[in-house]
C-alpha cells in the first residue's frame, strides 16, 4: 500500500516504514504529525482525488529537525563587466518516519495536522499552552487625556473684489 501526499510544494510518494525530508515543520523530535492532503492512495483498489481524498491522511513521527547539504550558486557575467558573485543556503527539513497511511477516519485520528512552520514547538504540556494562550497581553499604556484645544477663530467671509465698469 502507497501514497500520494502533498507538503511544502512538493509531492512525496510514499509507503508505511519509509524515511523521507520534508520542507521544515512545526514540530519537536518524537510527536506524531497527519498530513490530510492526499492525492492518491494504492491498497486493494486505487483511489484518486479530485483533487483531494477527503478523509485519508498519512501520520508521521518527526525523527530529527536537520539542515539540508549547502546550495551554492555561482553568477559571473562575461565580457566587458568580469564580475562574478558566489551565493549559497542551507535549507531547514525535517526528517519522517512514515507510520500509518489511513484510507478514512483521518477526523477522528485526534492527531495534529502537519503545520510548517520557521520556529519549534515546545510545549510542556497542554495545560500551560491553553494558559499562556488566555492570558491578554501587557496593558499599553493610556495616552494622556486629549489637550484642550483653542477654538478656533470665526473665519471672516473673503471680500469680493467688484471689476469697476465701464461704459462708453
Amino acid at each position: 500500500m502507497f501514497a500520494v501526499l502533498k507538503t511544502g510544494g512538493k509531492q512525496y510518494k510514499v509507503t508505511s516504514g519509509d524515511v523521507i525530508k520534508v520542507e521544515k515543520l512545526a514540530a519537536n523530535e518524537g510527536e506524531t504529525v497527519q498530513f490530510n492532503d492526499i492525492l492518491l492512495i494504492q491498497g486493494k483498489k486505487i483511489s484518486v482525488g479530485s483533487p483531494l481524498i477527503m478523509d485519508a491522511a498519512v501520520q508521521a513521527e518527526v525523527v530529527a529537525q536537520i539542515r539540508g547539504e549547502k546550495v551554492i550558486n555561482f553568477v559571473k557575467r562575461r565580457r566587458k563587466h568580469s564580475s562574478q558573485r558566489t551565493k549559497g543556503h542551507r535549507q531547514y527539513l525535517t526528517v519522517l518516519r512514515v507510520t500509518n497511511i489511513l484510507e478514512s477516519g483521518a477526523a477522528k485520528s485526534g492527531i495534529a495536522s502537519a503545520q510548517h512552520g520557521a520556529g519549534f514547538v515546545t510545549m510542556v504540556s497542554g495545560r500551560d499552552n491553553k494558559a499562556a494562550v488566555a492570558k491578554k497581553p501587557a496593558a499599553v499604556a493610556k495616552k494622556p487625556a486629549a489637550v484642550a484645544k483653542k477654538p478656533a477663530a470665526a473665519k471672516k467671509p473673503a471680500a469680493v473684489a467688484k471689476k469697476p465698469t465701464t461704459a462708453k
